[in-house]
């Protein structure tokens, strides 16, 4: 009982010296008021990510996702400044005053091909190509709401500091995040939050791999591929070119490294020799330096198989992230918010749903119940890569995953797309929004935490000088057409 007190009085000083009028309230009144107050306001964020499912609109054509996110923050009394870094669907939400400055990142873009209805069986949606099969629909409107929560709080109780909430497109591929780094959208700001839908709960502790990508065109010369082939040169034969010496290189880079590729053009018939042809590359690795140097390996097979085939080649780079850049002070502190809000309970109709979609996995799947658990404090090894980590290289961040997808399923699948669209997926929106909520009151209300912070981020870092992957190109607008 007396411990319990101690740590009462600690929150209440805490604020006070944080905000100074009297009124204010002590650290867990606050959070039982957040929790309380996004249990109640659920139906309304759950319709807003349902929405934003609906319009599944890909990597900078998340025009209609935007503006809903944007129109949900400004009726909520947020400040919002639209089309930054160049972006038409960029955006930076900000209310209140002052220190601390935290941030909350939202994503809304959807992945081309994954058309799925919100159903257990692989079915697309009539007429509409993309899916939301990475959760961003989900990402977007719980941050939204960390964001409007926080903003009541520090209204309601005259809690001193800012909110921002960053409306950061075309995570998938598009480095929209980088950009906005790039631009000095996150200068000032004393800390990041953010989240990431999966199919379990746990603190974000994999180091994400950096990527560089980019697309390699070929051009030639057509021709009668019977008649005349001597007269003719070949683009896609630069591209196959290029992709087996890729392929040979496989054995001579870092075994941590990732290379992948697509042909996204090679040619229309196969009695016309292809005067045209481009292939899309992503090459990842842990360290960002490393992924620089292996790219300009891959651009040199491209310039060699251009060489060898008589063609010319030039390349657009269409993204560029570094790794991730961890926290463990803001992820312990995390951790224990996440601990306490807890996992995701499943009705017997999604449990239904839910075994229903494991039994197209074709392996044995974790139980349902996982989905209630929360994962230990651990490290993981990271396989994919977000532009959150040019943002991790410029302030302390920190951030989680929430089942928002049945235990077992895979990210980019149409099974992650059905769930999204059932109360399976907002289920757990909402443990994302409620863990963000309690963990931006901490840094609200607690110096010492985001001191201590600061001071890991700094010995991270060292002398880097951050230095975008992506160079000084413009934002790739079109990268998806």
């Amino acid at each position: 009982m007396r411990t319990a007190t101690a740590a009462l009085l600690l929150g209440t000083l805490l604020l006070t010296a944080a905000s100074g009028p009297a009124d204010t309230a002590p650290v867990e009144a606050l959070k039982q008021q957040a929790l309380k107050d996004l249990e109640g306001s659920y139906a309304d964020y759950r319709k807003v990510a349902l929405q934003i499912w609906d319009y599944a609109e890909v990597g900078y054509k998340e025009t209609r996702s935007s503006a809903l996110l944007q129109k949900t923050l400004r009726a909520n009394g947020f400040n919002v400044q639209a089309g930054v870094a160049e972006i038409p669907t960029a955006f930076v939400a900000t209310y209140g005053s002052g220190e601390p400055v935290i941030g909350i990142l939202a994503e809304f873009d959807a992945l081309p091909g994954l058309s799925q209805q919100a159903v257990p069986a692989k079915q697309a949606v009539a007429g509409q190509d993309a899916g939301h099969g990475c959760g961003h629909h989900l990402f977007g409107a719980a941050s939204v709401a960390a964001g409007i929560e926080l903003k009541k709080l520090l209204q309601q109780h005259k809690l001193k500091g800012t909110i921002k909430v960053y409306g950061t497109p075309a995570e998938e591929g598009g480095s929209g995040k980088v950009y906005m780094v790039r631009d000095g959208l996150f200068k000032g700001v004393d800390a990041v939050v953010h989240w990431h839908p999966a199919n379990e709960n746990r603190t974000m502790l994999n180091n994400y791999l950096a990527n560089s990508s980019a697309k390699f065109r070929f051009r030639g010369v057509s021709a009668h591929a019977a008649m005349a082939p001597e007269r003719g040169r070949s683009g896609l034969d630069a591209v196959e070119a290029m992709n087996h010496m890729v392929n040979l290189m496989r054995e001579h880079v870092p075994q941590e490294t990732r290379i992948h590729y697509v042909i996204t053009s090679g040619g229309k018939a196969p009695n016309v020799v292809p005067d045209y042809a481009e292939v899309y590359y992503y090459v990842r690795h842990p360290k960002k330096d490393d992924v620089a140097a292996i790219f300009a390996r891959v651009v040199k097979a491209a310039e060699g198989a251009a060489l060898g085939t008589g063609t010319s080649m030039e390349y657009e780079v269409i993204g560029g992230t570094h790794d991730l850049l961890l926290n463990e002070t803001l992820a312990k502190a995390l951790q224990q918010n996440l601990t306490r809000v807890g996992g995701v309970q499943y009705s017997p109709q999604e449990q239904e749903f839910g075994r229903k979609i494991q039994a197209s996995f074709g392996f044995a799947a974790p139980p349902l119940e996982a989905a209630a658990s929360i994962s230990p404090y651990t490290m993981h090894e990271g396989g994919g890569s977000t532009d959150v980590g040019d943002v991790s290289y410029t302030v302390p961040t920190v951030g989680l995953e929430a089942a928002t997808w049945v235990p077992g399923t895979a990210a980019h699948s149409w099974q992650a797309v059905a769930c999204g669209g059932t109360e399976i997926g907002t289920k757990g929106m909402l443990v994302a929004a409620k863990t963000m909520t309690l963990t931006a009151l901490d840094l609200l209300t607690n110096p010492d935490l985001l001191s201590q912070a600061k001071e890991e981020f700094n010995q991270d870092i060292g002398s880097y000088q951050y230095k975008p992957l992506l160079g000084n190109r413009k934002p790739a607008l079109n990268y998806r057409d």
